[in-house]
């Protein structure tokens, strides 16, 4: 801005003059000290003229250290670095040759005072660029709160700076060094933000690592040279009584120690977070398949390829009717193409003899070495992971993944894996539906496609449990909408259950809540809070989501043994609720904005989670707007305090009861017209307890 060019250029012309001025008269001070000359006005007018350096020094800063728009840190790390660590290396140049040029060379009283001038430009240099290189990792995805706070934490800073301007011996008043303690202590929370680094991969930590060691080191050396000689008799000006220098130097060395031992101590971590997101990649790619108009054999072939890098398998392939995908030389570097086939026989024939349901699910062996005829094949192999791809009408194939490690497929990792074989057989319908569509006429294809889509999302039954019963019901409309309901199990005593509507019509919808349901079981691998799901899920949809399309959703996590529901909405239909020992029927009236209206951090801050305990006896009513919304022949809504005095009406009843009185009164309502989706789901809580 032409602002803050005219203000860089200011500060700069300004900074130099008054470092000049002060050199001058710090020269002329020592002067006086030699001749015994005392002139209290000649001091004073140093603490202005360090005051006005130091003022232009973090004004020129302030306006020249660029906003933090990337997750970019090292450059800005060397930057800080280069321009204002490398000073303190000029400093102890200037340092060790000190006793040599005042005794063989130069010989002169004033050396000590210049070389000290020079050490305090280098420093305050530093300390500004430090300074607000700090600033912007710490506003770097900044909230209200946080920008508050660091605007008085500047303020309260710049303040100290009357203490010199004043002529006030701070060590001499109480209250001041409380003051100045307080604020070290403001310095030291201002420290501990440090979501940056978090976003460093391991690569750029190693980096970040390396370079604020530097810098560490470079502040180092400017407190040893800044304190070596503040007491001698030789030096004349003493800026170690500066509470201002003191306290960004803190500062900026406390920031520099917190975000190295951050980034150092994360380090284990750093592969898990990098493979997390490696996974949550493939779910998106997956997803994105049939929009990019990708073909079966390409899906198959991501398919292969995420799940060998999710699990880091040595081999393996994948089985699809007579064809396989693999990657052959992962098996000619240990074996012959004989071999090779001896031994993919020896697998499937051991597979199928030993589980004889292994061709509807998961088959895991930790030690195939223990089988005679596997053992004889001389395999470098140990781990066995065998995950059928299948539908509910239908079979694809199999995939085979080898490591050389006993019990190498940890749970974690099977369920990722899993994951990735249901969103590919998604997929893989999908894109069958589609062409299917494409022979046919397309109005008519497209809602029979998009209906059969919908169908298939939503599962036909829940897990049973003696904690609790789930009644559903979903009808598509004749133009197909984009209702859409799922469950994932998270433990033995806890349940994710997600409901949503997508906007707009058609095939495109049910593209859509496929893209959802495969968000919903990628981000959940990751045992996420419902409101840190919604923000993570409104990120992947921003990628993926066209501008105009948005989705409505709400996320219920039930924990049995807790005996709690956690939930977030995002723009979806407000949580309907019978409490047994209140008696008492009411609406959950929580704040959220649907997925994809807000593309950016700023969306967190429209999500709230909300936990309630529930007792036995008590009910819960999820539902789509199809239900309220439904309309008689005067066109007036079914609304909610129909569906509210409904459940007030049945809640003694059966979960399943319960759902075709609600859905039967909608019916009669509307005279049995639908005008929209209509899904809803009743859960009720039980008296009985399992052993957990």
């Amino acid at each position: 801005m032409p602002q803050d060019t005219t203000i860089k250029r200011l500060s700069f012309f300004t900074g130099c003059v008054s470092w000049v001025l002060l050199l001058v008269n710090v020269l002329f001070l020592a002067r006086q000290g030699h001749e015994g000359v005392a002139n209290a006005a000649v001091p004073y007018l140093n603490n202005v003229l360090s005051v006005l350096f130091i003022l232009s020094v973090f004004l020129y800063q302030r306006c020249n250290v660029p906003v933090q728009r990337n997750a970019e840190f090292t450059s800005p790390l060397w930057n800080l670095f280069v321009k204002g660590g490398l000073g303190a290396y000029v400093c102890m140049l200037l340092y060790i040759g000190y006793p040599g040029l005042n005794q063989q060379w130069i010989n002169s009283p004033y050396l000590l005072d210049i070389i000290y001038q020079i050490l305090f430009g280098f420093l305050v240099y530093f300390l500004g660029k430090g300074f607000y290189t700090w600033r912007q990792f710490i506003l770097y995805h900044k909230t209200k709160d946080l920008q508050a706070q660091w605007k008085w934490f500047e303020i309260l800073v710049y303040l100290t700076l009357l203490v010199p301007l004043l002529n006030v011996k701070y060590m001499q008043h109480i209250f001041l060094i409380l003051d100045l303690g307080l604020l070290l202590l403001y310095s030291l929370y201002m420290s501990v933000h440090l979501r940056w680094v978090a976003l460093l991969s391991l690569d750029k930590k190693w980096g970040s690592i390396f370079l604020l060691t530097a810098i560490l080191l470079s502040g180092v050396l400017f407190v040893n040279f800044l304190f070596r000689y503040a007491d001698s008799p030789e030096l004349v000006v003493d800026y170690t009584d500066n509470p201002f220098i003191l306290l960004t130097l803190a500062f900026v060395l406390l920031y520099a120690l917190a975000s190295l031992l951050v980034a150092l101590f994360s380090l284990p971590t750093s592969k898990v977070f990098e493979q997390k997101n490696a996974d949550l990649l493939s779910f998106q790619r997956l997803s994105h398949t049939i929009q990019q108009g990708q073909s079966e054999q390409e899906v198959y072939q991501l398919l292969f390829e995420s799940a060998t890098k999710a699990t880091g398998a040595d081999a393996g392939w994948l089985e699809i009717g007579e064809q396989k995908y693999t990657d052959p030389s992962r098996f000619r570097e240990i074996a012959p193409d004989d071999d090779v086939q001896a031994m993919v026989k020896a697998i499937v024939t051991l597979v199928h003899e030993e589980d004889k349901t292994a061709r509807d699910n998961v088959y895991i062996n930790g030690d195939l070495n223990l089988h005679p005829e596997f053992r004889n094949l001389n395999s470098p192999y140990n781990s066995l992971l065998v995950v059928p791809l299948a539908s509910t009408k239908r079979r694809y194939g199999y995939l085979y993944l080898l490591l050389e490690v006993e019990q190498g497929f940890d749970p974690d990792t099977v369920s990722v894996v899993q994951s990735f074989a249901n969103q590919t057989v998604l997929t893989i319908e999908n894109l069958r539906l589609m062409e299917e569509s494409l022979q046919n006429e397309r109005y008519k294809e497209e809602l029979k496609i998009a209906s059969l889509v919908q169908d298939r999302l939503n599962p036909k039954t829940f897990p049973t449990d003696t904690w609790f019963e789930i009644s559903t019901y979903s009808q598509a409309a004749k133009e197909v909408g984009g209702d859409f309901y799922d469950y994932l199990q998270l433990s033995e005593s806890r349940i994710a259950i997600i409901i949503g509507d997508v906007s707009g019509k058609g095939i495109s919808a049910a593209f859509h809540m496929a893209q959802m349901k495969g968000i919903f079981h990628g981000l959940m691998q990751q045992d996420l809070l419902p409101d840190e799901f919604m923000v993570q899920a409104n990120s992947a949809l921003s990628r993926c989501l066209e501008r105009t399309s948005f989705i409505t959703s709400a996320l219920y996590i039930i924990d049995y043994k807790m005996q709690g529901v956690s939930f977030a909405r995002a723009g979806h239909c407000h949580t309907l609720y019978y409490n047994s020992m209140m008696e008492d029927t009411f609406y959950f009236q929580t704040e959220g904005l649907g997925l994809g209206i807000i593309r950016d951090a700023s969306y967190a801050k429209r999500i709230h989670r909300l936990h309630y305990d529930y007792n036995p006896g008590d009910v819960m009513v999820i539902y789509t707007d199809g239900i309220v919304e439904a309309r008689n022949e005067r066109q007036d809504e079914y609304g909610e305090e129909r569906l509210k005095y409904m459940l007030s009406q049945t809640y003694h009843l059966e979960a399943e009861d319960i759902k075709s009185a609600i859905i039967n009164d909608v019916n009669d309502f509307s005279n049995d017209t639908l005008h929209d989706d209509q899904t809803l789901l009743v859960i009720k809580f039980k008296h009985r307890q399992p052993n957990i």
